[in-house]
Order: structure tokens, then C-alpha cells, then sequence
């Protein structure tokens, strides 16, 4: 009775707080590293070999994409953490774990998984995302980035963008640019035909920054040193968190932006222009690793574990 009585008044204390709850939960093979989201359908790539597929109505598991479980350096048989998934038209692009720490990239398409770079390749490859339906962009751990072409199988490019370690990157919506992330806290922007380097942005992370996000010309970041950072063409400002910002994520008009707030992973909502809060959301067990809005109102929330959050803005 005790303990049924702790748990009412911490789920008080929490509405009291004014945190706002998931209306919908959607529950995946293990924890979840990357979403996306397309007609209706929630993609998470998890920890536990597979990519699940969601009814995002229903919230029912429509399918799991799995690759191969790995070996060990135990030689032990393991799950393979899978790092990102992307969609195009009727394909899906999928990074993941392989032998002796290097990683493999697979395409899945009409029911087919092909193998497309293995891990002989050596590639310790830390994000892969489509340019188009025939060229792919490799982030490397070494912060070099890399144009693929699917057809031929072969590099187009291959840019060191800084000796600073990888953090993260994203494409704008054109998918002219892109634009990456690192240790060092600033921001390099590069043309995705040359990999021409285009703009810096810097002085306002000061150490590394998790991710990056950008909407409609809108630029935020998530950092290390507890930043959210906001570019807005030739200006940029920032909010200080209570805990290490791990994710950033934003509306598809760029209005407003969520990140990860504090050390109980509440996601906390402002808007991009006026700096105003607009709320504190909660329900999220683990670290969170991504903040992906679907449309001005509702967003998912993924972490370092099995359920993903929806929440629509009150």
C-alpha cells in the first residue's frame, strides 16, 4: 500500500510539474538509435539486429526489417546495433553494426535485403543517409564524408572535413547541403555535388555538439555544453539547459524546436522566434536520442530504450 502510494504522488507531482504525458506508445525490438517517419509509418532502427515498422494510428507492428547478428571479439553471437535508416520511394537504406567493429551498409527493396558495402570495406562509417535514389552520404568516425553511388558501387567523393571527431549531421531539404557536426562545437556546411565547403558557423557551442538539426533554413544544435543553440540566417542565440543536451529536433517550418532538458530526459519546446517556452514533456526512461516532429503539433521522442513517445504540442 506504501509503495502504490509513492507512485500516486510522483505521477501527481510530475501533472503538477506541468509536464505534459505520451498520448500514444509504440513499443520496439530493443532500444532505438534512429526514426523515421513516412505515410503513416513510424521506421525505428534499434539495438537488437532489426528495423521496426510501425502503424502510427494503430501503433501496431507492421513488420521487422533484420540484418545478421555479429560475432564477437569473444566469438560470441551478438545482436548488431543498427546506427541509421533512411527511406526513399520504395527503398531503405540501412547502417549497421559488423565484424571487428567496422560496419555495413544494406538496401532494402521490394522485399529484398542486399548487402551493398561490406564490412571488408573497413569503413567505420557513423551515419548513412540518401542523397538521391542513386547516391548515398557516408559519415566517417574520422569526420570524413563520403558520396556513394548504389549502382556502381563506387565512391564519387571522399572530403576530410576537420581532425575533429564526428558528432553528427543533416541534410537540408533540398539536399544541396549538408550540413556536420563535431567535437569542436562549430558547424561546417559543404555543397553535396563537390563537397565544396560553403560556411562555418562557430562561437556558440563550446564543446561538442551531439546533433544538428535544420528546417526550412533553420539551424539548432544540441551540445555538449548544455547549449541549444538557434541560427537563423545571419543570427544565432542560444538557451542553457540544465543537463547535457544529447538531442535537438525541429518543426517542419523551423518555428519551433525541441531538445532534451535535463537529467530525468524531459523534452522541453520553444518557439524558434519568439524564445518563448511553450512546455515540458515527459514519460521518457532512458537517454533520449531523438526528437522528430511530424508536423507542427505532434512529435516523437526515441531513446536508449524500447518505447518511443508520441506527443502533440497542448
Amino acid at each position: 500500500m506504501k509503495k502504490i502510494l509513492i507512485i500516486l504522488f510522483i505521477i501527481s507531482s510530475l501533472y503538477a510539474k506541468g509536464i505534459n504525458q505520451p498520448i500514444a506508445q509504440y513499443l520496439s525490438s530493443g532500444a532505438v538509435t534512429d526514426i523515421v517517419y513516412k505515410d503513416n509509418k513510424l521506421y525505428a532502427a534499434t539495438d537488437a539486429s532489426s528495423v521496426d515498422i510501425f502503424d502510427k494510428d494503430s501503433k501496431e507492428l507492421l513488420q521487422k526489417i533484420k540484418v545478421d547478428p555479429i560475432t564477437d571479439f569473444m566469438g560470441d553471437i551478438i545482436d548488431s546495433k543498427v546506427y541509421s535508416v533512411d527511406l526513399i520511394k520504395n527503398k531503405m537504406l540501412i547502417l549497421s553494426q559488423a565484424q571487428k567493429g567496422a560496419r555495413r551498409v544494406h538496401i532494402y527493396e521490394n522485399g529484398k535485403l542486399e548487402l551493398l558495402i561490406p564490412y571488408t570495406q573497413k569503413l567505420f562509417i557513423a551515419k548513412a543517409k540518401f542523397i538521391d535514389e542513386n547516391n548515398i552520404l557516408l559519415a566517417l568516425l574520422s569526420n570524413e564524408i563520403i558520396s556513394y553511388n548504389i549502382k556502381k558501387k563506387t565512391q564519387n567523393y571522399r572530403v576530410q572535413i576537420s581532425q575533429s571527431k564526428f558528432s553528427n549531421f543533416v541534410l537540408n531539404e533540398a539536399k544541396d547541403k549538408v550540413i556536420i557536426a563535431d567535437e569542436s562545437g562549430s558547424l561546417k556546411i559543404h555543397a553535396i555535388d563537390d563537397a565544396s565547403f560553403i560556411e562555418e558557423l562557430s562561437g556558440q557551442n563550446l564543446d561538442n555538439v551531439f546533433q544538428v538539426d535544420t528546417k526550412n533554413g533553420i539551424i539548432a544544435t544540441a551540445g555538449q555544453d548544455r547549449r541549444v543553440v538557434i541560427y537563423n540566417k545571419k543570427s544565432a542565440y542560444y538557451k542553457k539547459a540544465d543537463f547535457l543536451i544529447y538531442s535537438v529536433g525541429l518543426s517542419p517550418s523551423g518555428k519551433l524546436v525541441g531538445y532534451a532538458k535535463d537529467e530525468d530526459n524531459n523534452v522541453a519546446i520553444f518557439n524558434t522566434r519568439t524564445k518563448s517556452n511553450l512546455g515540458l514533456y515527459g514519460g521518457n526512461k532512458m537517454t533520449i536520442s531523438n526528437i522528430l516532429f511530424i508536423n507542427e503539433e505532434d512529435f516523437f521522442v526515441s531513446s536508449d530504450d524500447e518505447t518511443i513517445n508520441l506527443y502533440k504540442i497542448q
